[in-house]
């Protein structure tokens, strides 16, 4: 269930590990009020580290965009599944080894700096392969790596995102391209990215930091990851989760802290009570009755969120399906 804290998040956590996608940029605009509220957390002293399931973009094309969007950011802040990846198979194999590689310029910008040799052709007797999402990606490639996958090479993907957030809306992500290979080979990879425990660990690693907090979007990427490795971690809305993924959020899958967005690195996070039935956080009540979400009360948004997930959780684990949520409606600042 969610925790509260008494102080601003950047008070008790020293260090702010950020997705990308979702909740600090969506497309190439940034999330409204994410520079302001990073800059505030970075001035109260909480260190900011980047990091994305997303092995296209090297580190230092993210720090430029991320630089241009206005967020605080140095080179060393931007951790990449593709390093993660690259970390894994690194440890695996030989100095200079050869890797065929099923992606773009992040991922080879990866293996070459972890002492690998990523190569495009099965000609070149590659020792393993690598996946992530490339934009360019050509399909011969990705037929010549899915073959070497089903003769049994060591196999590491990026990330299994099955979607990621576009200006255009929700695109298909790497994980549909992992998915395809694994039926056809019939077997499944190693994953570095988020869930999985290796991105993290390469961030604290590389970034470290003491009391790290991971924010995110994604329940079954962020907020699942950070549970693997036994972090915090808080919840922003402003990417691919909404009402009805939040109520529906499994144990391993349910964030510590929730708020709209990056402004809850900023504040104190009242913690949920229950009285009876209800839990209630600030000025709202929430419950499920007969199977559906019922909300009561006033208050700022965050506070909603809060008790409808705690409302939802809660039945949950008690045996009930996900509640009917079709008669809510979350409130907006604007509201009040």
């Amino acid at each position: 269930m969610l925790r509260g804290s008494d102080q601003a998040l950047s008070a008790v956590y020293d260090i702010a590990v950020l997705d990308l996608d979702g909740v600090v940029y969506v497309g190439e605009a940034a999330v409204d009020g994410a520079a302001h509220h990073l800059w505030s957390a970075s001035d109260a002293g909480m260190q900011v580290a980047y990091v994305t399931n997303n092995a296209s973009r090297t580190p230092h094309a993210v720090v430029r965009k991320l630089d241009g969007l206005g967020m605080p950011v140095a080179d060393g802040d931007v951790v990449t599944s593709a390093q993660a990846a690259a970390r894994v198979l690194a440890d695996q194999l030989a100095p200079g080894a050869r890797v065929f590689l099923i992606g773009g310029d992040g991922l080879e910008t990866a293996l070459v700096d972890a002492g690998l040799t990523p190569v495009r052709e099965a000609a070149e007797d590659p020792e393993a392969v690598v996946q992530g999402f490339g934009p360019d990606l050509p399909w011969s490639r990705v037929v010549a790596g899915a073959t070497l996958v089903r003769q049994g090479l060591p196999w590491v993907t990026s990330n299994t995102d099955l979607t990621f957030p576009t200006a255009l809306g929700i695109g298909p992500g790497n994980g549909t391209l992992v998915r395809l290979i694994a039926d056809f080979a019939g077997r499944d990879p190693v994953v570095a990215g988020k869930p999985s425990p290796p991105l993290l660990q390469e961030t604290q690693r590389r970034v470290g930091g003491q009391r790290p907090l991971m924010v995110g979007d994604r329940l079954d990427t962020d907020i699942a990851g950070a549970d693997a490795v036994g972090w915090p971690s808080l919840l922003v809305l402003t990417g691919v989760t909404g009402l009805p993924e939040l109520v529906a959020a499994p144990a391993g899958q349910r964030p510590t802290y929730l708020c709209e967005d990056l402004g809850g690195l900023l504040v104190a996070h009242p913690e949920p009570s229950r009285t009876d039935e209800w839990w209630t956080v600030g000025g709202w009540a929430a419950r499920v009755s007969d199977g559906a979400l019922e909300v009561d009360g006033d208050g700022v948004p965050d506070d909603w969120w809060r008790a409808v997930a705690s409302a939802a959780w809660s039945a949950l684990d008690q045996g009930a399906p996900p509640p009917d949520c079709s008669r809510v409606r979350p409130p907006r600042d604007d509201d009040r």
